[in-house]
């Protein structure tokens, strides 16, 4: 198919990614089983399903795989609506976050 690295939109969402993981680093202890995990689980099945539904054979597996990714992203923003609400995130940080 194509490689998922010269993709404008595999950046954006790796981008995505590392800040995600680097925000829930100062989450509460206490949710590094559930808030934490789901949300770094979320954002980094956005790059990771760019990157497989390039490898398929055809556009509609390529699709199926963009389906997938934009359930994930509406998991993620859910996920940081609740990190931002729970002040676990301030407004400033939520706001980079959901424009990326």
């Amino acid at each position: 198919m194509q490689n998922y690295k010269d993709l404008k939109v595999w950046e954006k969402a790796h981008q995505f990614t590392l800040e995600g993981y680097e925000v829930t680093k100062q989450f509460p202890r206490e949710e590094i089983y559930s808030l934490t995990n789901r949300l770094r689980r979320a954002v980094s099945s956005i790059p990771a399903n760019i990157a497989e539904g390039c490898g398929k054979n055809s556009q509609a597996e390529f699709a199926h795989f963009l389906n997938i990714l934009l359930r994930s992203t509406n998991e993620a923003e859910y996920l940081l609506i609740c990190s931002k609400d729970l002040k676990y995130l301030n407004e400033n940080i939520f706001d980079t976050l959901v424009k990326l």
